[in-house]
């Protein structure tokens, strides 16, 4: 009894000890109890992605083969680390034969795509800048019809992984937000997902999943990680200091636009009998000797575009794959024109909530659907895009939807929730 009594009153002669050293064991314990959890989270994980190796397949039925492509450099040069603990091993365990193409440098990706072979499936491990690279890649091809069939898997390991939301159940773990995207390929349960078609005067298109940007809360949302010392007062202060320019701030353009188009049926066409040689060779010389006059596309119609003059503080053109409605009857882009008449303190407000939700069209915005734009920008105008959180320079551009063009892999439960939202 003594000793306890002698012991308590050390520790209370010396509360500042006692203080940092009860912080530092409870710190320790919830460390090791995160590793032990994590890795129980990774062996469960490794005995499912077992079952689906152990499962027999057809001596005539090749293996499976799946292309992985790893950005070693995204979180803060993370990625590589992450995948090879949570990722590789459910992949390698899962029967699939895997190859990993690691990238050194930024637009990579974009060129080994032009080189890849044939494969079954496309792995995308990184954040929105290799999701952007890759699928660019992909659709640059000249077989990019047949290429673009190929379903596509995301290991979100970026700092900014936008289609994790879409694709996957939220998860504050980010051990288990990973191993939920891996089963999710092995599962094979896949959604379409829409691509945006960005194409400038002279540059190749750049294709993107989620959209482009252009405006004042975009600039200040780059600047953010400049003001790291200020810990979570660094967002307000990014969009602060971004009010001591020119106020208010405009970013004037034309906007020429097509309206929706109505989604074609997804039921597979009968495939007819080849008719006999003297018909077709009839059809060929009845089409030579008088052919049918030229019908012009009703896309290119004047009478179906509109113009408008905008004058914005943010302009965004978003595709709906953040809220994928698989019901859904027509096709379009969300066009949001923000008023520029907005004080500094809206300004502030406004700029943190659009950190958590880029797509927010707030109050007092123009939205319109389309199908297709063009985006016409006054000559000499300076500043940068964002597509997909990567920068691009500010140019004119033709933009264009590309409905339903790549198949994601996507966790069973997330696409059981978007069926029985469109339902409800």
């Amino acid at each position: 009894m003594a000793r306890v009594v002698s012991a308590l009153k050390t520790l209370r002669n010396h509360w500042k000890k006692t203080t940092a050293g009860a912080c530092l064991l409870s710190w320790g314990g919830s460390w090791l109890h995160g590793k032990h959890r994590d890795n129980l989270l990774r062996r469960a994980a490794c005995q499912e992605a077992q079952a689906f190796g152990n499962q027999l397949i057809p001596s005539n039925m090749p293996v499976k083969k799946a292309t992985v492509f790893l950005n070693p450099a995204a979180c803060k040069g993370k990625a590589r680390t992450l995948f090879e603990k949570n990722a590789a091993p459910i992949l390698h365990l899962s029967g699939l034969d895997i190859t990993v193409v690691k990238t050194d440098y930024e637009g990579q990706a974009k060129k080994l795509l032009e080189l890849m072979e044939n494969t079954d499936l496309i792995i995308i491990a990184g954040g929105d800048g290799t999701v952007q690279e890759v699928i660019t890649g992909l659709l640059r091809r000249a077989d990019e019809a047949a290429f673009s069939k190929i379903p596509i898997g995301f290991i979100p390991l970026g700092k900014t992984s936008t289609l994790s939301h879409t694709l996957y159940p939220e998860s504050m773990n980010q051990v288990q937000h990973i191993i939920n995207a891996t089963l999710a390929i092995l599962k094979g349960e896949t959604v379409p997902l829409d691509v945006l078609q960005i194409k400038g005067e002279k540059e190749q298109p750049v294709f993107a999943m989620t959209g482009l940007r252009w405006g004042s809360y975009r600039d200040a949302a780059v600047k953010v990680s400049n003001y790291w010392y200020l810990g979570p007062l660094k967002t307000k202060a990014a969009h602060f200091f971004s009010t001591f320019k020119e106020w208010p701030q405009r970013h004037q353009a034309a906007l020429i636009y097509l309206g929706p188009a109505e989604r074609p049926s997804e039921e597979p066409e009968e495939k007819r009998s080849r008719p006999p040689l003297h018909v077709r060779l009839y059809r060929r010389l009845a089409l030579y000797w008088s052919p049918p006059p030229k019908e012009i596309p009703q896309e290119v119609t004047q009478d179906n575009w509109e113009e408008l003059k905008i004058s914005t503080i943010e302009l965004s053109i978003a595709t709906q794959n953040r809220q994928l409605d698989l019901t859904r009857t027509e096709d379009f882009m969300n066009i949001c024109i923000e008023a520029d008449t907005v004080s500094k303190g809206q300004f502030v407000n406004r700029g943190s909530q659009k950190m958590s939700d880029p797509q927010m069209c707030p109050e007092g915005s123009q939205c319109i659907q389309a199908s297709k734009c063009i985006l016409q920008l006054p000559e000499g105008t300076e500043g940068s895009f964002g597509i997909d959180n990567e920068e691009y320079e500010a140019m004119p551009v033709e933009v264009k939807l590309l409905p339903r063009k790549l198949r994601f892999f996507c966790d069973p439960r997330r696409r059981e929730q978007m069926l029985r939202a469109a339902v409800q």
